[in-house]
């Protein structure tokens, strides 16, 4: 009987780059070929909060502080959410009189270094925001483009542990020309910072962003609608194969919580993000979440398929009708399989074990995610289950075959 680690290679060998993978893990990852950004970090994808979706140029230091206070409170940080992001607008609009980025008195007066403080005294971490551009996407603050080293210097300073590096307003060169200047200011300081591209997909930056930055942007802003998240999900999921531990395709924040969607798409969103190691970054006032929003958010074993070790990104393995099947592997010879189904009806859906790369006679056990069950019966040849519109059936498989 073929064990799970063959799905790997049947896997792994859908994308021409892995056309020669061997046996095994280890042997798989090794296939890698990547020229990574080694500043230690980004070993599974990235978890935490952002500004923007839900506040966006309303931002101030309560807010923060009081966002850091709820993601103690909820448990999220012992989830594995431990960023604390700022978006844009927090500078002052002019630089001081030695070219530094101030904190816009108004609404940060305490700084970014007393807030990083704070920040870090929970256990957390914090985030913050430039541009490779003359001035941030707000139009507001000065972006870093020509103060690449001083900013760096500066965040480091005020003990920042995550840029995010916007692309607006810039001098109209490649931004693989701009953005590695930021890596090598951000390299220099000494400092670890988590260094997110975000270039939104523009010029592939899957393809140049491994050695560059930790995660890069593969879509433009996501908002809160359906259409909106399905189709970020296809645009990411074309790099699947240049993701892995150290650097992540982000196709952007999280909309679960921001009102507008079901239950059910909400879920969606979250299991394809996590099946995608995509970041976890929470775009939803924490302070006030609905119990739905945290049952979404908390869930841990779906969060534990974004953290997985292995690192490696799963695919959608099948569609037809709006109907799909996305697989991908995970650590100890298991895997996960996502039923979607994108109708506007209730509808049946069959991963048949061809498809996500097991041979008809395997035998699996299953377990539901949102449900927390395992199920009972061993299954053989394929799965099927009848999924809600906009909805899907999350399962990790583990082989019962010997």
């Amino acid at each position: 009987m073929v064990s799970l680690s063959g799905f790997l290679v049947l896997f792994m060998a859908l994308d021409c780059c892995f056309a020669h993978v061997g046996n095994g893990q280890k042997q798989i990852l090794n296939q890698i070929s990547r020229s990574l950004l080694e500043n230690g970090l980004a070993r599974t994808p990235p978890m935490g909060w952002n500004s923007w979706n839900h506040f966006g140029c309303n931002i101030d230091e309560k807010i923060v502080r009081k966002t850091a206070d709820a993601l103690i409170s909820t448990g999220f940080k012992n989830l594995g959410y431990e960023y604390v992001n700022i978006d844009d607008c927090w500078a002052e609009h002019k630089r001081d009189k030695d070219g530094r980025l101030v904190a816009k008195a108004s609404t940060f007066p305490s700084g970014i270094k007393a807030l990083a403080d704070y920040v870090h005294s929970k256990g957390l971490k914090l985030g913050i925001y430039s541009d490779a551009g003359f001035r941030t996407c707000s139009g507001q603050q000065p972006g870093s483009l020509g103060y690449e080293k001083i900013d760096a210097d500066t965040f480091a300073e005020w003990e920042v542990d995550y840029l995010k590096y916007d692309n607006c307003n810039t001098d109209r060169s490649r931004p693989e020309l701009r953005y590695p200047k930021m890596r090598d200011a951000l390299l220099g300081t000494g400092r670890p910072i988590f260094y997110s591209l975000c270039e939104w997909g523009r010029d592939h930056p899957a393809t140049w962003g491994p050695k560059v930055g930790n995660s890069w942007r593969t879509t433009q802003d996501i908002n809160n609608s359906w259409i909106s998240i399905a189709s970020r999900v296809d645009l990411n999921d074309r790099w699947a194969h240049y993701a892995g531990p150290g650097g992540w395709n982000d196709p952007d924040m999280l909309e679960i919580g921001n009102g507008k969607l079901s239950r059910e798409e909400y879920r969606s969103h979250f299991s394809l993000w996590a099946l995608m190691k995509a970041p976890l970054l929470i775009g939803c006032d924490v302070r006030s979440m609905s119990p739905g929003t945290v049952e979404i958010l908390n869930n841990p074993e779906v969060i534990a398929v974004n953290q997985d070790p292995l690192g490696i990104q799963g695919k959608k393995v099948y569609s037809n009708d709006n109907l799909e099947v996305w697989a991908g592997p995970l650590s100890n010879n298991r895997m996960v399989v996502i039923l979607l189904n994108r109708r506007e009806s209730r509808a049946s859906i069959t991963a048949k074990w061809e498809d996500i790369g097991l041979e008809s006679s395997h035998e699996v056990q299953l377990r539901n995610l949102w449900k927390y069950k395992s199920l009972g019966s061993t299954y053989k040849g394929s799965l099927t289950a009848s999924v809600k519109p906009h909805a899907c059936k999350m399962y990790v498989l583990t082989s019962a075959s010997k």
